[in-house]
């Protein structure tokens, strides 16, 4: 059992739906990032996914792309990451945090995979959102990262049919995240109507939770979705809200309201 494994039991047992909040690191610098991240569990986030920056995120829209910008303007990278991480963990030992991004900067550095997840684990990692390793490539990270006791969450969007759907599912673990809609992030928005039967298929194929992002922008929005699925995830929104420079307060308060509208659902 992981820190996700068990925020999902305990969410059940209460009858609410997990509210996933993504950030990117070190945006817009590394101690605003840490103040926003340190004030999200009491904003009613139950899972934290933490961006690292990356320079050619190509499944990210403009929103997430800036974003990261700023980051590695900032001096971001994965060891950056970490070390927010680290911080993070100085006052908060509870809460799953999940890194998202992608693989050419763990492959790239020191030590590449194996020093990656020693440093990961260490610095309290519970699972990673690879977008860019297909199941093809389970060996390369998803099968040592579960190894190394973390959780490897897959994506599933609405083109993965009923004969792509168990490669999907097959070495996943923590949950599914499930891309409500086809394109990049910050794009149209998610239809509950739509992602309903779709979040019962893969929950059926996988025997995992179903989170769905991509498209939640609003408290509504996000109770709509939950009301059809184990939770659901915000992240271009919030990123905006932080791209505008708003006072860090102003952001948790906005990311509250998220929370509460999952929450209902």
């Amino acid at each position: 059992m992981t820190r996700i494994d068990d925020r999902f039991a305990a969410l059940k047992a209460e009858g609410k739906k997990a509210f996933v909040a993504y950030m990117m690191a070190s945006d817009p610098d590394d101690g605003t990032a840490l103040e926003i991240m340190r004030g999200m569990p009491a904003a009613g986030v139950d899972i934290i996914e933490l961006g690292m920056p990356f320079t050619d995120p190509m499944a990210d829209g403009g929103t997430i792309q800036a974003a990261g910008q700023r980051a590695l303007a900032q001096g971001g990278s994965v060891t950056r990451t970490l070390d927010i991480l680290r911080r993070f963990r100085e006052e908060d030992t509870t809460t799953p945090v999940v890194l998202m991004g992608y693989y050419n900067p763990i492959y790239a550095r020191t030590g590449g995979v194996t020093q990656f997840l020693t440093d990961a684990a260490e610095a309290g990692v519970d699972g990673l959102i690879i977008v860019d390793l297909p199941p093809e490539e389970d060996s390369e990270l998803c099968l040592p990262a579960t190894d190394a006791g973390l959780n490897f969450i897959r994506l599933a969007t609405p083109t993965t049919d009923d004969k792509r759907l168990p490669a999907v599912v097959k070495n996943t673990s923590g949950f599914v995240y499930y891309v409500s809609v086809t394109g990049i992030t910050g794009g149209a928005a998610a239809n509950a109507a739509d992602v309903a039967p779709e979040v019962a298929r893969i929950r059926a194929a996988a025997g995992l939770p179903v989170v769905v992002g991509f498209g939640i922008s609003t408290p509504d929005a996000a109770q709509d979705i939950a009301s059809v699925a184990d939770g659901c995830v915000v992240g271009s929104a919030i990123v905006k809200q932080i791209g505008e420079g708003r006072p860090v307060p102003e952001i948790l308060d906005f990311i509250r309201s998220l929370a509460d509208g999952c929450h209902r659902g």
